[in-house]
């Protein structure tokens, strides 16, 4: 039903209706660690782009929007990689918080990485 919806309101954004969107840059530079992305949400089609990244990728982990402490910690929306130059375009997302790095770490809802557990 969620991809239907999106189709719907993707037809309505071609038509030349549009509901605005919502647009992340992130730019890094210290250290040695080079990252630069930039997200655009527009009518349930989400496209992340990436400009730039020291690792050769950019690593999104997406978060519910509305998500209170650590009822979401562990359950993402999504979480992928896109290659430095490269995009990717998903449709059907609900509304989402965005946290982007050049690491591969797994990213909590506030955008830090999670701490790891010792194993015994």
């Amino acid at each position: 039903m969620s991809k239907l919806i999106a189709l719907f309101q993707f037809l309505l954004a071609l038509a030349g209706f549009s509901s605005g969107g919502t647009t992340w840059t992130s730019q890094v530079h210290d250290n040695g660690q080079v990252l630069s992305s930039r997200a655009h949400a527009q009518d349930g089609v989400a496209r992340f782009e990436c400009l730039d990244s020291s690792s050769g990728l950019c690593h999104y982990t997406l978060y519910p929007q509305h998500c209170a402490g650590n009822a979401c910690a562990d359950k993402p929306l999504q979480r992928f990689a896109v290659a430095r130059g490269a995009t990717r375009q998903i449709a059907g997302l609900p509304g989402f918080r965005l946290c982007v790095d050049s690491a591969d770490a797994a990213l909590g809802p506030d955008c830090k990485p999670r701490a790891t557990v010792a194993k015994r």
